[in-house]
């Protein structure tokens, strides 16, 4: 269950708004805020900040097609694009202003450990069963990190697919457990940037190609060998501190994706 904090009403700030002449007084967020993290201004081109970054967390399964949104903390055209597209998806004004209304949103999607309300830590920890986050190549802290981003990425893809669940086989892994279900030498599921995942509802190939509008760098389904049974969506673009390019790489090709 997600835990929210009752706070009491900010404090009414001045902001000049993208390409306005004068400073619009608006208000803050709202009282009724988050327990993982509070926003307290609003956000928009130009500006930068922690603030900026975990929104860019939330928002980054919202890049556009066959593109990512990167985790900079710098509002830029990338950052303001996903959230028009995250506040389109949820029936608010899409004017790439991250205010109110949408960490609202974000508070309402949110459980109190940061997770997005439809996936969980203990979701995407050892694939072999063991728990936890350490024995892969990076830091259990740093892995727990990227195991985040993965999942608000998950929720954006859930979102397109309809709101309806998305099911995880397999998440991390250490090092020993990839070994043992004989997962690439280097595979995403290493760094927490990666996840195997059906649906119930959807067929894997809608899976697949919706996939492609969430900010997956790494996506292999049906047609690809051992994957005619799940999807499997990375963030390999991103990950720095893998042996991997930088690239895109997809390949599902009894879907059509390539």
């Amino acid at each position: 269950m997600r835990v929210n904090t009752l706070k009491r009403a900010a404090v009414a700030f001045a902001l000049a708004l993208p390409g306005a002449a004068i400073a619009t007084v608006v208000a803050a967020p709202p009282a009724h805020a988050d327990s993982c993290y509070t926003w307290t201004r609003n956000l928009y081109q130009g500006r930068s900040g922690e603030d900026v970054r975990q929104l860019q967390i939330r928002v980054a399964g919202w890049a556009a097609y066959r593109d990512i949104v990167r985790v900079d903390g710098s509002y830029g055209p990338e950052t303001a694009a996903a959230v028009r597209r995250f506040q389109s998806a949820y029936g608010l004004r899409a004017d790439g202003v991250a205010g109110p209304q949408t960490f609202a949103k974000i508070y309402d999607l949110q459980d109190g450990d940061c997770t997005p309300k439809h996936f969980s830590y203990t979701e995407l920890d050892n694939g072999c069963g063991k728990g936890g986050w350490s024995g892969g190549p990076l830091s259990p802290t740093a892995t727990r990190e990227n195991a985040l981003r993965t999942m608000w990425k998950l929720e954006a893809l859930r979102r397109s697919l309809g709101d309806k669940p998305l099911y995880v086989n397999s998440a991390f892994r250490s090092i020993a457990c990839n070994r043992q279900v004989g997962g690439a030498s280097d595979s995403q599921h290493l760094y927490g940037t990666a996840a195997d995942v059906i649906s119930r509802s959807s067929s894997l190939c809608q899976v697949a190609k919706s996939a492609r509008n969430h900010g997956f760098s790494g996506l292999f389904g049906p047609g690809y060998p051992g994957h005619d049974d799940h999807v499997h969506v990375d963030s390999r673009r991103e990950n720095n501190q893998d042996r991997s390019s930088n690239t895109t790489t997809w390949s599902a090709p009894d879907c059509g994706v390539s």
